[in-house]
């Protein structure tokens, strides 16, 4: 059930959870769009929302990625803004009697914040509100794809928006990706001393992308996408069925 698309008579039961997408407008390399998180993150939101009949919400288009900063159009905020705008528009929900969230997340930065909105929210009684990324949800589904993930703008992204927006997909760019970025990838690797010394994605690749994009194939990305879907709309169930008392921040021993 989309908010946004009702009138307010007709959201006189909003439930008791409710799903927030939230990804980013930042470089996916010379062959995805900008769009490319949060259409992710919407779209299997508002699959799973449809499915379930859980409310969904709007989706947060830009999140924490000052470290594409250096592409061109690459949007971002502060992570102690978008912090506090995520646990503001929590906090909106359960204005309307909401007591528990997911965040149905599909960019990397915006992890461990969304984690500690949800435990902020935790320790105020405020909500239970986690945290869910689409491709954490299938690991061994991702792995069986594609013989080189990438962390970003790689095999399992393009291969999502090959099947929820081919049209937004430069498919004569895809061997141009794999060839101008970096096809393999070990952060263990790239530690020197036991130190990571790198910050910004242009450190490590030109063109912003890791992985063999030529891997993808639409029929893959409907594969991820009805995975991923389905695992959300398990978590979804779950979470619903959970008794308040049991979400709630343990007391002090």
């Amino acid at each position: 059930m989309y908010l946004a698309d009702r009138t307010w008579p007709e959201l006189d039961d909003m439930g008791s959870l409710a799903v927030v997408p939230v990804g980013s407008t930042e470089q996916h390399g010379p062959h995805l769009p900008l769009a490319t998180d949060h259409l992710i993150a919407e779209s299997l939101a508002h699959e799973a929302t449809d499915r379930t009949g859980i409310l969904c919400t709007p989706t947060v288009n830009v999140g924490v990625s000052p470290h594409h900063r250096q592409f061109n159009g690459t949007m971002w905020v502060d992570p102690p803004a978008f912090r506090d705008y995520m646990a503001s528009l929590a906090r909106n929900l359960t204005y309307h009697g909401i007591d528990r969230i997911v965040f149905v997340n599909a960019h990397g930065g915006n992890v461990v914040h969304l984690r500690e909105v949800g435990r902020r929210l935790r320790e105020a009684g405020d909500a239970y509100a986690i945290e869910w990324m689409w491709n954490d949800s299938i690991p061994d589904l991702v792995d069986e794809l594609f013989a080189t993930n990438g962390p970003h703008g790689g095999p399992k992204e393009t291969a999502m928006i090959q099947h929820i927006a081919p049209d937004l997909v430069r498919g004569e760019e895809l061997e141009a990706a794999r060839d101008g970025g970096l096809v393999e990838f070990d952060e263990d690797e790239m530690a020197v001393h036991g130190a990571r010394t790198f910050y910004d994605s242009i450190d490590n690749t030109e063109n912003g992308v890791l992985g063999d994009q030529t891997d993808a194939t639409a029929e893959k990305g409907e594969r991820l996408f009805e995975a991923a879907t389905d695992q959300l709309v398990q978590l979804l169930d779950w979470l619903d069925e959970q008794p308040r008392d049991a979400l709630l921040a343990k007391p002090h021993v």
